[in-house]
């Protein structure tokens, strides 16, 4: 699936179950508790932090899903054609960072 029919099965979602869209600042602090559940999972399965018996359960897939979707809803709120954006992003990564990385020797 591309981001655009992403975008549209989200709209069309929240027309069928949701009633309509948060606002933008509610679906932005949303966005916030999502991002803030993905670093929870991340710090403690892949950081230093000790794992708690109730997080180990925790599906990260999910987590990176539900972040995508209040992403995708603040797009379309705000009229944001985000497969356009994601395209010109990759485009303009590509032709900056081409050399970039593979010069980096902290990579190596």
């Amino acid at each position: 699936m591309n981001i655009k029919n992403a975008q549209k099965e989200v709209d069309d979602w929240i027309k069928e179950h949701g009633v309509r869209y948060f606002n933008e600042l509610t679906n932005m602090a949303q966005l916030t508790e999502e991002v803030g559940e993905v670093a929870r999972i991340i710090a403690r399965r892949y950081g230093e932090q000790s794992e708690k018996e109730s997080d180990k359960d925790k599906d990260l897939g999910e987590e990176l899903s539900d972040v995508m979707f209040v992403v995708l809803c603040l797009a379309n709120q705000t009229g944001i054609d985000l497969q356009a954006a994601f395209d010109k992003k990759m485009d303009k990564k590509t032709k900056r960072d081409h050399n970039r990385h593979h010069s980096n020797d902290k990579l190596k």
